[in-house]
């Protein structure tokens, strides 16, 4: 009775408002914390006396001091004794504290079960829907067993409000258990007969996730169900409705149904031509009646676009699609306008010609203020260059790079000078167009971009005259851009003599002084501007100078001397190299600084440019696509041949060579089984900017000088004779040589491997390597590529030559590893049946 007495007279705790009140007046957040900590002593204290009078108003205040961050998991278990309460206002607050304070990574969770399945078959459709509220919240897989039938049984309800709110609890529960998806598959199919457009909508939502999830649930909706004519039938009854005030959204009918459906729809026509063929009509009434002029016009038309993107639609209504994008350009809203450029980088490969028609707007958001447009526009822009545009979009990609921000200037210098290269009218348009890049990109250059640029210049034989000229005077106003002055340095050393002659064709020749020339290269030796990259191109066009000069021979002699004690190593080693020239071996000198032949090197693809430097980095990271070999990864190569002879060097191509140091020699000569006492067939011309080659390079390019300038047309007539070889065919992926003889070697076999993928995911970094006895030569070129394309759509080519003096025949080798689905892959094999004409 006493106890009776004192909760009579004990004060009423302080209701949810006055809490909240009294948290917004405090100042401080330690004046808040201490009225969080006084309210949650009195909660705790109550909870501890088993209050049921004020349990309901206590866990209201405990869910909204969770809500501002502070702990409240000791109201848990407060949470299950009110949803197990007859009283529905304490089932309402116990169900909400459930859903914000459980989860199922906490086992209290899995008390609620059996008050959930109670109240699942509950007589009041209210508290039915707070029971599924809840579960389709916090439920767990076994959860999910225990109460899958029981929401199923509701799933056919007559009552709307019970029906939707148990489709979007399936939704939960399949996500949860895909395999129970065939319990729910029965129950949708009325469930789109319903007009209650909550019960369309959370059908469509259920659908969805089914096909989603299963390709069989998706076959069954396509051909058993016959669903796409439903769809289009609800869809064109919301478009011809009229005014309904309690689904209009701006005008627009029900446009989460409209948004749904599309996706469904997106769904089932994807590569089913039968399915698409039957939504195409309504697609375009969509495209064609909807409201733009609202947001909620624009989500279902951008949706519209999707659909017809994804699915086999007609191309009348592709085109249809491109240009809603394109009047999605010229929105003021800059989410709208980033959603159009988006979806038109998607479309880009499928629909050019679609999409060029919007090229000037496109063209246009390249100045936009939000850096996030500018960056799609620049992409968009580069993927419409072709042949007939390539002018004006150079003219405007340059353009913008002029004021582009520095993130964007890598990307945009590198993908200029593919587009250049592939869509060049002609070579002095080429050079031209590089020149402005050089001059405008800073030092935001890859290293790839500057070896391509000295690679024309070298092929353009009538243009080396103007280009060195126009790069000397680049200098001669700026030397703060390295890779233009590493360029500019290149091509001053090896066409000096063509910048004194004068020797240019429309244009006013230079007229310069030897001593002027030397003055500038000078200048950038001693600038504390320059990296040691570009003095070392300084230095060795300086040295190339004295076989082009005749009058500053005294003075090339004492820069050499003086940089000979430079504090750079590599400076240094090139000054005294270039010193011993002068003083012990002065008759090689013309010989061994003689001008360059052309320079095969083609500009790298966009994707292999991640690892590539630029100017002013110090990281050096090879590109995916380089079969260049770690020398880890090198010894374990060697091994491929087991207890046969030791393997010979494989030797890829390089584009700029970096020769060890001297005394390292034997070192590299024990490693590659190579006699580095015997004498090099000839001098080696030296690569400005770059050592000179070792002569174990020396001995192998000059083997193979005369197969790498071979043109195709001078290859032997047997090579039509020589048939292919399928070397490597496993888990879709297939590598085939086809063979070639060279007139001027037959001791040399050049073999082009092409690899092909008939999975459909592509094979990322892809590498080929190869090992052949010790009695041969082998030499591996660079690879086309480091992705090999699914489904057959492309292949990656790479060129392996082989020289085999004792005409023995030919075994090697191979050791593949590419990436497939996020997994490394590792694998070798051996070739033995090479066809006997290689060798004969």
């Amino acid at each position: 009775m006493s106890q009776l007495l004192e909760k009579l007279t004990m004060p009423a705790p302080a209701k949810l408002r006055d809490l909240i009140r009294q948290i917004r007046s405090v100042r401080t957040q330690a004046e808040e914390r201490a009225v969080i900590e006084k309210e949650c002593a009195s909660i705790r204290g109550m909870f501890r006396e088993e209050d049921n009078t004020y349990r309901c108003r206590n866990v209201a205040k405990l869910l909204y001091i969770h809500m501002l961050g502070y702990p409240a998991h000791f109201g848990q278990l407060e949470c299950l004794k009110l949803i197990a309460s007859p009283r529905f206002t304490d089932k309402r607050i116990g169900y909400l504290g459930a859903a914000l304070l459980l989860d199922e990574r906490q086992d209290v969770h899995l008390l609620v079960t059996n008050s959930l399945k109670n109240d699942l078959n509950h007589n009041t459709q209210f508290v039915v829907g707070l029971a599924l509220g809840t579960l389709g919240n916090i439920c767990s897989v076994e959860m999910s067993r225990d109460l899958a039938g029981e929401v199923e049984k509701l799933l056919k309800s007559s009552n709307a409000y019970i029906k939707k709110k148990a489709a979007l609890c399936a939704v939960r529960i399949i996500r949860k258990v895909p395999e129970l998806m065939e319990m729910f598959l029965p129950a949708t199919k009325n469930l789109l007969n319903e007009k209650n457009h909550g019960v369309l909508l959370t059908a469509v939502c259920l659908i969805t996730e089914m096909c989603d999830k299963s390709p069989d649930a998706l076959a069954h909706f396509r051909k058993q169900n016959k669903m796409v004519p439903q769809l289009v039938r609800i869809l064109k009854n919301l478009i011809m409705a009229g005014y309904s005030p309690e689904h209009d959204v701006s005008g627009v009918s029900d446009p989460f149904l409209q948004v749904r459906i599309l996706r469904l729809l997106r769904l089932l026509g994807k590569n089913d031509s039968e399915a698409s063929e039957a939504m195409n009509d309504i697609l375009a009434q969509v495209a064609t009646n909807t409201e733009t002029t609202k947001n909620v016009g624009n989500s279902i038309l951008y949706e519209t676009v999707l659909t017809i993107m994804d699915i086999k639609s007609e191309s009348g209504l592709r085109v249809l699609a491109v240009n809603i994008l394109g009047r999605f350009l010229l929105n003021n809203d800059k989410n709208i306008r980033y959603v159009a450029l988006n979806s038109l980088l998607k479309t880009v490969q499928t629909d050019l010609n679609a999409v060029q028609r919007h090229r000037s707007t496109i063209v246009d958001c390249l100045k936009d203020p939000d850096i996030s447009i500018r960056k799609r526009a620049m992409e968009l822009s580069f993927a419409l260059v072709n042949s007939n545009n390539v002018r004006g979009m150079m003219k405007e990609l340059i353009f913008f790079l002029e004021k582009a921000d520095a993130i964007f200037k890598v990307d945009c210098t590198s993908n200029i000078c593919i587009a250049a290269d592939k869509y060049a009218p002609n070579k002095r348009w080429h050079i031209d167009t590089m020149l402005k890049v050089l001059s405008t990109s800073g030092s935001y250059v890859r290293d790839d971009v500057i070896a391509h640029m000295i690679s024309l210049v070298s092929e353009a034989t009538s243009l080396q005259a103007y280009t060195v000229q126009h790069l000397f005077r680049a200098i001669q106003e700026d030397i703060t851009q390295q890779p233009l002055v590493q360029v500019a340095s290149w091509c001053v050393g090896e066409y000096g003599d063509l910048l004194m002659s004068g020797q240019v064709e429309e244009e006013e020749p230079l007229q310069v002084t030897e001593d002027e020339v030397l003055d500038t290269l000078e200048k950038i030796m001693n600038s504390s501007g320059s990296t040691a990259v570009t003095k070392s191109f300084t230095l060795t066009a300086i040295m190339k100078l004295s076989t082009r000069f005749t009058q500053t021979m005294p003075r090339i002699q004492a820069l050499m001397d003086q940089f000979g004690s430079s504090v750079d190593m590599e400076l240094q080693q090139r000054s005294v190299e270039f010193a011993k020239l002068f003083k012990s071996y002065d008759h090689m000198r013309s010989g061994l600084l003689e001008r360059m032949p052309p320079l095969d090197a083609k500009v790298g693809s966009k994707g292999d440019g991640e690892g590539a430097n630029t100017n002013g980095e110090t990281t050096a990271v090879s590109p995916p696509a380089s079969p260049a070999v770690k020398q880890e990864e090198g010894n374990a190569l060697l091994d491929l041949l087991g207890g046969g002879p030791s393997p010979a060097p494989v030797i890829p191509q390089m584009e700029k060579p970096a020769a060890p140091p001297a005394a390292n020699n034997d070192l590299l000569g024990d490693l590659l089984g190579l006699d580095l006492t015997s004498p090099a067939p000839g001098p080696a011309p030296i690569v400005p900017g770059m050592s000179a080659p070792q002569p174990q390079m020396d001995m192998l390019g000059g083997l193979m000088d005369g197969v790498a300038a071979q043109p195709a047309g001078q290859m032997s007539a047997n090579n039509l004779g020589i048939p292919s070889l399928t070397a490597y065919e496993k888990n879709g992926l297939k590598i085939e040589f086809s063979f070639q003889r060279d007139n001027s070697n037959a001791n040399v076999a050049i073999i082009t491997l092409t690899a092909t993928n008939s999975t459909d995911t592509p094979m990322n970094e892809f590498v080929f390597q190869a090992a052949v006895p010790k009695t041969f030569q082998l030499q591996l070129q660079s690879p086309s590529g480091s992705v090999v394309p699914p489904s057959n759509m492309g292949v990656v080519t790479q060129v392996i030559k082989i020289l085999n003096p004792q005409k023995a025949p030919i075994r090697m080798r191979i050791k593949l590893t590419y990436n497939y689905k996020g997994t490394d892959i590792n694998d070798m094999g051996e070739v033995n049946s090479f066809p006997a004409a290689l060798w004969q």
